[in-house]
């Protein structure tokens, strides 16, 4: 899977188009963007302007779980660090010179997964490709720690991500917050070494 990850997390991308978010749902510097991409809208051309006429039309007819899942898509995007948006970048530009075919068996390839699977590459290509194995971990995060583990996660090298799948799998659900905090209080030095005695417990 490792290999085909970089395409496969690329299809999610593929079709994400603009999301048009409501203000009130942004952040403070998402509100600032959203003010700099609205007087950008008011700088715009009659012809550009009814180009981007026509794309929020196509975005109004969308179902509304199609807008969802866009806007979802545009946020993970907005989410990865610089080196793996180059990554995906870099797949989805070897994507799109593949003959039809071995596009299309990609993306066979890709609705085969388990939806949660395909949901975890969200995370981008390095988490994306452990979301199987850590997503006992990463489910019913609160949400202030979420953006904090997943720097964590990031930081860990592959070795100490298998360490702590395995860690993940042998703790029981109700164990699973405890993990989380000992994990995220663990200095990056010794997080190895904090790893390997909970194995050997």
């Amino acid at each position: 899977m490792r290999g085909s990850g970089l395409a496969l997390w690329m299809l999610l991308l593929c079709s994400a188009g603009a999301s048009l978010a409501l203000p009130s749902m942004l952040s403070p510097a998402q509100r600032s963007e959203w003010r700099r991409r609205e007087a950008s809208i008011h700088a715009m051309t009659p012809m550009q302007r009814a180009a981007f006429d026509q794309r929020l039309a196509q975005w109004n007819a969308l179902p509304e779980q199609a807008r969802r899942d866009r806007r979802e898509r545009a946020l993970a995007w907005r989410a990865l660090p610089p080196a793996e948006r180059a990554q995906v970048a870099l797949a989805a530009t070897v994507f799109a010179t593949l003959p039809p075919e071995q596009q299309l068996a990609l993306r066979h390839q890709f609705d085969a997964l388990d939806a949660r699977d395909r949901h975890g590459w969200l995370l981008g290509p390095v988490l994306g490709a452990d979301y199987p194995r850590l997503q006992s971990l990463l489910s019913y995060v609160a949400a202030g720690q979420q953006s904090q583990l997943l720097h964590v996660l990031r930081a860990m090298s592959a070795t100490e991500r298998a360490d702590l799948a395995v860690l993940a799998q042998r703790t029981p659900p109700e164990g699973r917050d405890a993990l989380r905090r000992a994990l995220l209080s663990t200095a990056a030095g010794n997080r190895a070494a904090w790893l390997q005695s909970q194995l050997d417990r």
